[in-house]
């Protein structure tokens, strides 16, 4: 079958486009244009960037000739600059836009709830495992991609050692916190996650156009008494409104609202606005941002200001609601990973009198998770 799906059975033309039928039945338009611009040489050999430049062409050209070689290729002269392309019929199948966009859109994510709780083996891994192979860090990016947490075991715990793993992903993304910024019980604190407060479910630096992607949390002390961890999955929360409060999840994905940093140690004040969640192309979730710590006064219109601050509190139970939450200890060693817009994060209040409790926290963007995903999993 799959000797089927790169085989051309018939190729025809018209005023438009190429068109193929495949050995499997399937169906292809290649249009005139995308077909130019996609000629191999188009491509730099090297730094596999575009060299093409579409206006050199006229938006009439067309092929004044084409066939398929003996190897199965397509073969087209065009009726300008006397160029020729050739494109191999893997590409073109693997590169059909006509067949892509008539399948199904599949979500990455697989949304969990308190449940997971119980099952925290699928989403833990050993550290050496991380550092030893290609395969182990492809299964501890697939954890972090796909349910947006992961928990490392057994890691190092000298200061700033969690640096080795990460950097077998990529760099760190710098905020003013530094890195990595250390999250510990201190006197004058500029961010309440550095007192021995509880936290409630929060995701860090909403006020950032681009908000750090991942979050690392590494455990190098925790012998106090409380400061157990939470996590709960924005898009399960988000996925549950969607499905039983549509226009209460309409209106929060619609509606920008202002997020707001001015801590006593910046020279800056950062002010962003964005929906508390957000879609992608696909209408899958895109993002969650969500800090009632890190909320500007609210400066919507008047005539949505009561609607939805009663879907804001709605959302916020829910995002603190035990259903949704799973509870753990963080143990020395541990490094705890999550998708910074997807994954909400908060602990329990500790007695800092009754030991010592110090994580090293770093961001990474998630272009650089989702690229090196996309390089290990050999994606063209």
């Amino acid at each position: 079958m799959k000797k089927l799906k790169f085989t051309i059975k018939k190729i025809s033309i018209s005023s438009k486009s190429i068109n193929i039928k495949w050995g499997d039945g399937k169906l292809s338009y290649f249009h005139f244009l995308w077909l130019r611009d996609n000629c191999p040489s188009a491509i730099h050999p090297n730094a596999r960037m575009r060299i093409f430049n579409l206006l050199n062409v006229s938006k009439n050209i067309y092929p004044i000739n084409y066939l398929i070689d003996k190897k199965g290729d397509v073969i087209l002269d065009w009726s300008e600059d006397n160029h020729q392309s050739t494109y191999t019929a893997k590409w073109l199948r693997e590169n059909c836009y006509t067949i892509h966009n008539n399948n199904k859109y599949l979500s990455p994510y697989i949304l969990w709830d308190n449940n997971l709780t119980n099952k925290l083996n699928i989403i833990t891994i050993e550290y050496q495992e991380v550092m030893d192979s290609d395969e182990g860090l492809l299964k501890w990016l697939k954890q972090l991609h796909h349910y947006g947490f992961s928990i490392v075991k057994n890691s190092p715990v000298e200061k700033k050692s969690a640096l080795k793993i990460l950097n077998r992903i990529s760099h760190i993304r710098e905020t003013f916190f530094g890195s990595p910024f250390e999250v510990i019980n201190i006197p004058n604190p500029n961010n309440t996650a550095y007192t021995a407060d509880a936290l409630r479910s929060h995701t860090d630096l909403p006020y950032y156009e681009y908000a750090p992607g991942y979050q690392f949390l590494h455990c190098l002390v925790n012998s106090a008494t409380g400061g157990m961890s939470s996590s709960v999955d924005g898009f399960a929360v988000a996925n549950y409104l969607r499905d039983t409060k549509k226009n209460i999840f309409k209106l929060l994905i619609k509606t920008p609202i202002k997020f707001k940093d001015n801590n006593y140690t910046q020279d800056k004040i950062r002010i962003h606005h964005s929906p508390l969640i957000s879609l992608n192309k696909d209408g899958d979730f895109n993002e969650i941002r969500f800090n009632m710590a890190a909320m500007g006064t609210l400066d919507i219109h008047n005539d949505l200001m009561e609607e939805y601050y009663l879907a804001y509190r709605m959302l916020a139970q829910l995002l603190n609601d035990p259903k949704f939450l799973v509870n753990f200890r963080l143990n020395v060693g541990d490094i705890f990973s999550f998708n910074n817009r997807r994954v909400l994060h908060g602990r329990t209040q500790f007695n800092p009198n009754s030991g010592h409790r110090h994580l090293q926290g770093y961001y990474l963007d998630r272009d650089e998770i989702l690229s090196r995903l996309n390089y290990l999993k050999k994606i063209n």
